[in-house]
């Protein structure tokens, strides 16, 4: 079974968004911002989807070295959580950013802090959540495997548009991921585009994602190129029998 994200239909009210995945999977990833925001869990509700919450991001910063916006951006996130409490949902987050070089050594310091902190909060309502690695700047932290000690003991949830991206993808292939975000792209650009219509080897991420033996979470820009995607994904699985 495929997940598919809400970001293919983001510009659609995230009713009309789940109706319209209700015929196609049994599980979702909601986008948490925008028409799909997530004030309280009323709105997934309507429907039995195994669901998936990707955490608000936009403004969001957990490795902040301003602690108001540090502090602001993990109740935002343990919000998240609460929602996700209500249906039983994991959470995946973005791991923050550092304006300056000479800032990361802090950075890193208040990023820390805040992984401390939602994973007190994590713990206090029962909720997983996994942290993306990034791709696009290199301020982002988890833009590659090097920067995988920083999150020791949460899980990885692997974009694999993003590490190809960096040209790390065989590198976080080899390590365990707990989630798995699939869309292609030419290794230049953050395009979410469908799967085979880039450069990755998807016969090689299906090898990882059957060893974790998660659902994984197809995040293509729109739901014709999500559509497209499950076919190649489905294709190659059974290429493998």
């Amino acid at each position: 079974m495929f997940g598919i994200s809400t970001y293919c239909l983001q510009h659609q009210p995230l009713d009309v968004a789940l109706d319209t995945l209700a015929p196609i999977t049994r599980c979702v990833e909601v986008m948490d911002g925008g028409l799909h925001s997530l004030e309280t869990a009323e709105p997934l509700e309507s429907h039995s989807f195994r669901y998936f919450i990707h955490a608000p991001y936009r403004g969001v910063n957990i490795a902040s070295l301003l602690e108001p916006i540090r502090q602001a951006s993990v109740d935002v996130l343990v919000q998240a959580f609460a929602v996700a409490a209500e249906v039983g949902a994991d959470v995946v987050i973005h791991p923050g950013y550092y304006a300056w070089r000479e800032e990361r050594e802090e950075s890193t310091r208040q990023f820390q802090k805040s992984l401390s902190e939602l994973s007190a909060g994590a713990d206090d309502l029962s909720v997983t959540f996994f942290v993306e690695n990034m791709g696009g700047p290199d301020y982002f932290f988890l833009r590659s495997c090097d920067d995988l000690p920083l999150i020791d003991g949460i899980g990885l949830a692997l974009d694999v548009g993003h590490a190809n991206l960096n040209g790390c993808l065989d590198c976080f292939l080899d390590r365990p991921a707990a989630h798995f975000h699939l869309h292609d792209n030419d290794g230049m650009r953050d395009t979410h585009s469908p799967v085979g219509t880039g450069t990755i080897d998807f016969a090689a991420v299906m090898e990882a994602v059957h060893r974790s033996g998660v659902i994984p979470i197809v995040e293509v820009e729109t739901l014709e190129g999500v559509l497209a995607s499950i076919a190649a994904l489905e294709a190659i699985d059974a290429g493998r029998r």
